[in-house]
């Protein structure tokens, strides 16, 4: 699916799979747009693969397709390295030795 389509081809067949879903659920594109609370163009326009992130979600969870969206984007765990270059150097404690030399110095 992927490998050598453009954004705009991906956007536009993901529109299309939102399309079979409508169709699959026997709903217009009026009765989702009831139920995701948006306009019937903007579920026309989705179903072309012209809709923001948050309008394509909406129809998403009309269409009760929401479980996809962990196959479509699975949840990234942070890897060791990752983690570890994320939290840097620890900061040291002072161990309060340098006021103590600092005061034996005076005593000089």
């Amino acid at each position: 699916m992927v490998n050598g389509k453009s954004a705009f081809a991906l956007a536009e067949e993901l529109g299309e799979r939102l399309k079979q879903a409508r169709l699959n659920r026997d709903l217009t594109q009026s009765e989702v747009a009831a139920l995701a609370g948006v306009a019937r163009k903007t579920v026309l326009n989705a179903e072309k693969g012209k809709a923001q992130l948050e309008i394509f979600i909406a129809i998403m969870i009309a269409l009760d397709l929401t479980e996809q969206l962990n196959l479509f984007l699975p949840k990234q765990e942070i890897s060791p390295l990752q983690l570890v270059k994320l939290q840097g150097k620890k900061r040291q404690r002072a161990s309060g030795r340098r006021r103590e030399r600092e005061e034996d110095k005076a005593e000089w």
